[in-house]
């Protein structure tokens, strides 16, 4: 029989929900479960409870550490989305890929260049975090372009590890990754940002940051 309007109309609104849209799947490589991706761009409101809502799916299904790879253009974003969700679930814990950098690696200026990353810590940290361990992280200073020392890391009580970086989705971190998140925004307001957080946080000139921008980013 057809159904009745006002429930086809109810029907049609909860199809339409966001939390309706997160849904878990198992891996076929493993145990683990993960997020079927979600088809288009979201609004960086909407991304953000998506976010909130798969992790703590993916934290109820699956055992030990969740890992989040969080990437984006340069100025994208992705640290104040990082932010927002650390407002919302304090107990998670954040790693930011810049701190990887290996300042002995740079060619021509290019602080952007994947080749700068330094995976091999980076990875070893997050193999000891999912076995539990506490890790040391290093610290990165951009006015000096080198690692100036290390800050101990414990496994989160959440179990939520939110990595964020350039490249955080790239092929070396994916395969570890419970969640792939890519945070994009326009080139006008990325090049801005870029500008003034690169102003405050490596003292550098306007120009000498286009001009870097322009050659290398």
């Amino acid at each position: 029989m057809p159904q009745d309007a006002s429930g086809l109309e109810a029907q049609q609104k909860r199809a339409g929900l966001l939390k309706d849209q997160v849904r878990l799947v198992k891996r076929k490589d493993c145990d683990r479960h993960e997020i079927v991706p979600i088809q288009g761009p979201l609004s960086f409101e909407k991304g953000f409870f998506i976010v909130i809502r798969a992790c703590q799916l993916l934290a109820q299904k699956n055992d030990g550490i969740i890992l989040v790879g969080l990437a984006g253009p340069s100025g994208a974003g992705k640290t104040v989305f990082t932010e927002k969700i650390l407002n919302f679930m304090p107990s998670i814990a954040t790693i930011s890929m810049d701190n990887y950098n290996d300042s002995s690696r740079i060619v021509d200026g290019n602080f952007d260049d994947p080749r700068l990353t330094d995976y091999d810590t980076l990875l070893q940290n997050l193999h000891d975090l999912k076995e539990g361990k506490e890790v040391q992280v290093p610290i990165y200073d951009f006015k000096a372009s080198s690692r100036i020392g290390y800050r101990t890391l414990e496994v989160p009580s959440s179990r939520i590890v939110i990595i964020e970086g350039i490249y955080a989705l790239s092929e070396k971190l994916r395969p570890m990754l419970d969640l792939r998140v890519s945070v994009t925004g326009g080139v006008h307001f990325d090049l801005v940002k870029r500008v003034l957080r690169d102003i405050q946080r490596a003292g550098q000139e306007p120009e000498e940051i286009i001009h870097q921008i322009s050659e290398t980013v």
